[in-house]
């Protein structure tokens, strides 16, 4: 592993139920037999795409960490599984397990290569309506404002809490166990945190639609990039693959998005981004 020719990279998004993005998928292979894949969430909306997306990468990547999206956590018409909520999730993580990929519910692996090493924590958090638009100051105004602009997550239809009395209340439940854990890690220890959303919200200052948002995080994790010795904290759900920094910490949006989207750009599509080492750095 520690021959400097490994790289930690980073995906997500893939949005498989596209052919044309299955077809990126069944071409991405590593750079060498060391390289890690992260994936941030939101391969696919159906068990059987997110298996096969998840077991074609383990197959080709050192190692696999998954963090889930809120797509993976639909109850999608079109899945023959229709397990909602906790029970879907930990559908998941079993399959994932099976398949010898990395969960938010696993011990956190150690990155010991090039530019580490670094705990690799994904995370699963959801979100709790505390990125409210401008002028409004609780989620019931906020959504009433969301409704009358037509900008809604279908997460109001399809990603079901249960038995969670609501979206926000999993979420409060899953950053208590999330930050006890990540407390527990070494104070030495420099860690990448991959979730499917941003900790902070400045990311989503740049959207078409501010509303959206609502949908995009919470504010309960706003100060962890600067409390668990953040080395990277990688990202998708936006669409708006970027590399900013926040008080010092580096934040990669990594997501390939929907094809009408990734035939805008200029750079080739399905090429994971590198995470470590940092460009130009070696250990």
């Amino acid at each position: 592993m520690d021959d400097g020719t490994g790289q930690l990279l980073a995906i997500s998004d893939l949005h498989i139920s596209y052919a044309e993005n299955r077809a990126l998928v069944e071409r991405m292979v590593p750079g060498s037999d060391d390289d890690w894949l992260i994936v941030a969430g939101d391969v696919a909306e159906t068990v059987a795409d997110i298996d096969w997306a998840l077991k074609t990468l383990a197959s080709r990547f050192r190692k696999v960490v998954w963090a889930p999206g809120n797509h993976e956590l639909w109850t999608h018409p079109k899945d023959a599984v229709t397990l909602r909520g906790v029970a879907r999730y930990e559908h998941l993580v079993e399959n994932c397990r099976d398949l010898g990929v990395i969960t938010p519910e696993d011990p956190y692996p150690v990155w010991d290569g090039p530019g580490g090493p670094v705990a690799v924590a994904p995370l699963f958090l959801l979100y709790d309506y505390s990125f409210l638009p401008a002028g409004h100051t609780t989620k019931d105004a906020g959504l009433a404002y969301a409704y009358k602009t037509g900008v809604v997550c279908n997460d109001e239809y399809l990603l079901h809490p249960d038995p969670y009395p609501s979206r926000e209340a999993w979420c409060r439940d899953r950053v208590a166990a999330t930050e006890r854990r990540l407390a527990e890690l070494p104070d030495d220890l420099p860690t990448v945190l991959v979730n499917h959303y941003p900790l902070d919200r400045h990311p989503t200052d740049v959207l078409w639609y501010p509303e959206f948002a609502m949908w995009c995080g919470t504010e309960l994790t706003a100060d962890w990039h600067r409390r668990f010795r953040v080395a990277a904290m990688v990202y998708g759900h936006l669409h708006i693959p970027r590399t900013t920094w926040h008080e010092g910490v580096r934040f990669e949006e990594v997501s390939v998005g929907y094809p009408r989207e990734w035939r805008k750009r200029p750079d080739p599509p399905g090429i994971p981004r590198r995470i470590l080492p940092v460009e130009g750095l070696g250990r």
